[in-house]
């Protein structure tokens, strides 16, 4: 799949700079970039709604105290 996007000129200096420095190519870079802050973004937006459902209620929560029984750790 081909994607279009417009970097800042900042942000295509730096990708220069490594790929001059590193020999390795823009697309590689590019790739990294997404792949690691794709993480990074589902990491983020899932937690987050997670605690909004903590918040709401609709998530049950346990405490230590209740986790440890059940898992017969204070035994």
């Amino acid at each position: 799949m081909t994607t279009a996007i417009q970097l800042t000129d900042e942000a295509e200096q730096r990708i220069d700079f490594l790929v001059a420095q590193t020999g390795r190519s823009k697309a590689y870079y590019l790739r990294e970039i997404i792949d690691r802050g794709l993480e990074d973004m589902e990491d983020y937006y899932l937690a987050a709604e997670v605690l909004q459902r903590v918040r709401s209620g609709a998530e049950p929560t346990y405490s230590v105290r209740e986790v440890r029984r059940t898992l017969g750790l204070d035994d």
